[in-house]
């Protein structure tokens, strides 16, 4: 995120606020995850493909007996999903898609083999969707975002660590998306986080948190 907490501009364009290091670096962390999550609006927005982009970590994962990629998995509440973006369409991994019990089926319509799609209640819930994902032996989960997203899992206190990058400059446009919304947070002065690791990558910073139950 920009030294004032945003995570992209309000342009159409994609705003990127990493370096070439840093996407390594996190490159480096997929490869050590079971899985992948990012938000619906993500998905429509960014059209990512969430696949390693190292030969070498994929080929040590498959050494490893592991899929060369990591499971994708994205949460809807509308089913509003193109089957053609590359979430879908690109890797040989599964792609969950997690829809409350009032979208489940008509997203399962929409998507056909692209995506298994799971009901995950009504409301959506992130404890029916961790359980399931464990349940597929999923140990690691890595969230990508975007904000709502993170604000989801950092209200919820599920998060374990949070891996933050600062980068070396403002955004200042209030329109624009920030790192997290609004929420009632578990992370507070009285329950601080605790900062496990400092590392610099360039002009940014890597600041590694511990949160919830990895605080001991």
């Amino acid at each position: 995120m920009s030294v004032d907490g945003y995570i992209d501009d309000a342009t159409p364009e994609r705003l990127r606020l990493s370096s070439p290091a840093d996407f390594d670096r996190v490159d480096g962390v997929r490869a050590s995850c079971d899985a992948i999550l990012v938000g619906a609006n993500t998905v429509r927005r960014d059209d990512p493909k969430l696949l390693l982009r190292s030969e070498t970590r994929r080929a040590a994962r498959v050494a490893r007996g592991l899929p060369a990629d990591l499971t994708k998995v994205t949460m809807t509440w509308s089913g509003d999903l193109d089957p053609g973006s590359r979430f879908f369409t690109t890797g040989d991994a599964p792609k969950l898609v997690y829809a409350p019990t009032s979208a489940a089926a008509a997203t399962a319509a929409r998507l056909g083999d692209r995506a298994e799609v799971i009901d995950a209640g009504d409301p959506l819930g992130l404890p029916v969707l961790l359980a399931d994902l464990a349940a597929r032996g999923v140990r690691r989960l890595m969230v990508e975002g975007g904000g709502g997203i993170h604000t989801r899992f950092l209200t919820a206190g599920v998060v374990d660590e949070l891996q933050l990058v600062i980068a070396p400059f403002f955004i200042g446009d209030p329109s624009a998306p920030r790192f997290v919304k609004s929420g009632v947070f578990p992370q507070t002065p009285a329950e601080p986080m605790r900062l496990e690791e400092i590392t610099r990558i360039g002009n940014l910073a890597l600041l590694r948190y511990l949160a919830g139950g990895s605080r001991a």
